[in-house]
């Protein structure tokens, strides 16, 4: 029996209109961009390809490849579109302002040079109007030029949205017109027939998505809450004893402790509800619904690229399962360097083990996919230590998917675990309703705190649902992430200066190897088959403050992602490269960064790496690429944007070390140098820090604002600093002992209140 997958993540735009507003100059510029990203190629310029080819129908497919080009409709539309929606205000006007003086003659003639000459008049060409050949060689010029870094920008801008766009399209029936030319598959979800077609949350949800003005309120009430209408303001008043803005990891803990301590609890989720049976594995549906920003959210300068979980789950929903209690020394520099003993007490201990037994942590692997088994035996022949990572699923759980929403129902993230109890105990779960402003007043009860938390007050992101919902509460609990908490409490008119600050990362590159499929090939399997994290190799530290210099492991990377981080050299080269996705294994360099950004303002991110961690970054990298070679890689390479590779065939030790030497990350790409990198970021920490005292931090070591009562944070910005391993055990064992604590303090709270 076929599974039908939830409407958002099936794919197919329909008969939705276009509403980026670009014009027919701007997008005629566009299209002739996208084609030198994503050029039409003779048959011929992969000679070698087809000779490997086994038959007709592998030829058909290539010759469809070859074929295929970034200009054709919908590709140039879907850009602007991502453009719009995804993009920062200086970024969009950067590119339109870019499209426009290339829709000219005279602005191709100052930003291309003289290439754009022709022999006939008009004698100057525009941008659309040269030749393909010419069009390429000016992108390239551009991406070296090292005064012209915004143009470089632009472009860099819709490679990426463009490789995005096109290796995540899915017509209605969930196919790429690329997908078998270059080896992929999606994961066949339809043989899940073993998974539930029960939705766990059921009973405790309210799909705003489904509600309108007449029926919200009815919804509300039949869950238990005390509702009133205010007409004049158009207002729905909630009363319950705990509201929680947000659902992942922090949401989640504090849902399911303040709930079984017999709150009335009500969670706000700005995302949507999936469970098991709804996920598709589709890259660019799962990515849009389940991600923050569709997944394409970049720091103010693009110098990173940055991962956030946007559903009910939060993070835990779409992470890659690995799970690894909070290192020592991390604990040791919290407690006694932050002066916060919390984080050495026999409370977070525990917190740690109730965590791993709640979500089911397993530390065996029975089978690991390509790119760990690439991993581990380039360690083993290098001699290094290698280590099994410990998952919140089963032992032999195989499943590559599990970014887009585990289909095997398997992962155990807070949406199936905590969230369940919290609903079990009457939580009232509301999604797709984003906080808007907190409600605060001022506080006499002389405590030390200005001001006083009363609640939320939300919309519905459902345009048919007018009403705005206030939910009034005793205590208030901000679990947004570490890039949501701080905008919502700036907003709301809190100016603890640590508030926004403190932004830590764990910034990425990636390296990448090359493993051609044979019959007497040692690895076995393809790039997006198998468990995403099951090993990990941790660079030796010298720093007493950290157990390692960096960590490298395996990521999760559809074709889509694949396409758009791959380093473009011309569009040639790039369709190569799409050939070999399949058997590429890719390792990615995660360090604990010492320096720290801000977000001050929603989808504003601010950040930039300091000397140490550059260093710490390249000692990772060049290890990676030990590992990979030592595990008999054709061809080694990097991220950066001159596509640094080497082919390793009868390569002698000293040209690999003159290459690993010539390894390090470099800046972004508005930076002035020939040579740049783009980062990725799935884990973001230390925005609302606590601290012990105001000055130090934005909360106490109950989780409280210092500035208001009966306000709590609760998610991964109250980490003092980076934690250098996946944070997700962290974050829930911080949340289960910060939510303890808000019972007892709503247990005072009732005693003060009786007469």
């Amino acid at each position: 029996m076929r599974r039908e997958f939830h409407p958002l993540l099936r794919g197919g735009r329909g008969h939705s209109k276009y509403k980026h507003g670009f014009s027919a100059a701007e997008m005629e510029s566009l299209a002739s961009m996208c084609e030198v990203v994503l050029p039409p190629l003779p048959m011929d310029a992969l000679k070698s390809r087809k000779e490997d080819q086994a038959g007709d129908d592998d030829n058909k497919l290539l010759q469809s490849f070859c074929d295929i080009s970034g200009s054709r409709y919908p590709i140039p539309h879907e850009v602007a579109e991502l453009l719009t929606n995804t993009s920062l205000i200086e970024a969009l006007i950067l590119v339109r302002v870019v499209l426009w003086i290339l829709a000219t003659r005279l602005g191709t003639l100052l930003l291309c040079g003289f290439l754009c000459l022709g022999e006939k008049w008009p004698y100057i060409n525009n941008f659309s109007s040269m030749s393909l050949e010419k069009r390429e060689k000016i992108v390239q010029k551009w991406l070296k030029h090292r005064l012209l870094t915004p143009i470089r920008l632009a472009f860099v801008y819709v490679k990426v949205l463009c490789l995005f766009s096109f290796f995540s399209w899915v017509d209605e029936n969930g196919d790429n017109p690329a997908w078998k030319a270059i080896g992929y598959e999606v994961s066949d979800n339809e043989k899940q027939n073993n998974v539930s077609n029960n939705r766990p949350l059921e009973k405790g949800i309210i799909e705003t998505m489904h509600e309108s003005d007449s029926s919200l309120q009815q919804s509300l009430a039949k869950k238990g809450l005390s509702v009133t209408l205010d007409f004049k303001r158009n207002i729905l008043k909630v009363k319950c004893d705990v509201v929680v803005v947000g659902s992942g990891c922090g949401g989640g803990v504090a849902a399911a402790v303040l709930s079984s301590a017999g709150h009335k609890v009500v969670v706000l989720e700005k995302g949507n509800y999936f469970s098991p049976q709804d996920y598709s594995s589709l890259e660019g549906p799962s990515m849009k619904q389940l991600y923050e920003t569709g997944g394409i959210l970049a720091s103010a300068d693009s110098r990173v690229l940055v991962l956030a979980g946007s559903t009910v789950g939060g993070g835990s929903a779409v992470n890659w399962s690995a799970c690894f209690k909070t290192p020592h020394k991390v604990l040791k520099d919290w407690s006694e360097g932050h002066k916060l003993p919390f984080f050495s007490s026999q409370e977070y201990l525990s917190a740690m083990e109730t965590v791993c037994e709640r979500i089911g942590v397993t530390e065996n692997c029975t089978q690991e996919g390509f790119q760990n088994q690439v991993l581990r035996k380039g360690c083993q022949n290098l001699g290094l230590k290698v280590d099994y990572v410990a998952r919140n699923s089963s032992g032999n759980h195989y499943c590559g998917s599990c970014g887009y929403g585990c289909p095997k129902g398997e992962k155990q993230g807070t949406q199936a675990t905590w969230l369940v109890d919290a609903v079990d105990k009457g939580a009232v779960i509301i999604t797709g309703c984003k906080a808007e402003k907190l409600l605060l007043e001022s506080n006499r009860s002389g405590n030390g705190r200005k001001k006083k938390c009363l609640g939320v007050l939300a919309k519905a992101l459902n345009k048919v649902v007018t009403m705005k919902l206030q939910i009034e509460a005793k205590v208030t609990i901000s679990s947004g992430g570490a890039l949501l908490t701080p905008p919502l409490l700036i907003s709301s008119g809190l100016n603890n200066k640590n508030i926004g600050r403190n932004l830590h990362l764990h910034p990425v590159l990636m390296t990448w190897g090359y493993f051609p499929e044979s019959n007497n090939s040692e690895f076995k399997g393809k790039v997006y088959e198998g468990g995403i994290i099951t090993s990990v190799h941790k660079v030796p530290s010298t720093d007493s403050k950290s157990d390692s210099r960096a960590i490298i492991e395996t990521p999760s990377l559809g074709p889509a992602c694949f396409a758009a981080l791959f380093p473009w050299e011309s569009g040639l080269d790039f369709k190569e490269r799409m050939l070999n996705y399949p058997r590429t294994a890719h390792l990615i360099t995660i360090i604990r960064d010492m320096a720290c950004g801000q977000v001050t303002s929603e989808g504003r991110i601010i950040y930039k790496l300091n000397e140490i961690d550059r260093e710490n970054m390249r000692a990772g990298m060049q290890q990676a690429l030990r590992i990979l070679i030592a595990a008999g890689a054709v061809e080694v390479g990097t991220h950066r944007s001159d596509g640094q590779r080497l082919r390793c065939s009868g390569v002698s030790e000293n040209k690999v070390q003159e290459f690993l030497d010539s390894v390090c990350p470099m800046e972004g790409p508005l930076s002035p140098g020939e040579k740049w990198n783009l980062y990725t970021s799935a884990h973001q920490m230390g925005s609302c820090r606590m601290g012990v005292n105001e000055k130090e931090g934005a909360v106490d070591e109950n989780g409280e604002t210092w500035e208001a009562e009966g306000l709590f944070v609760c998610d991964a910005s109250v980490l003092p600093t980076a934690v250098g391993v996946n944070p997700m055990i962290t974050i829930q064992s911080t949340a289960y002992c910060i939510s303890n604590r808000i019972v007892d303090y709503l247990g005072r709270d009732q005693i003060s209140e009786v007469p």
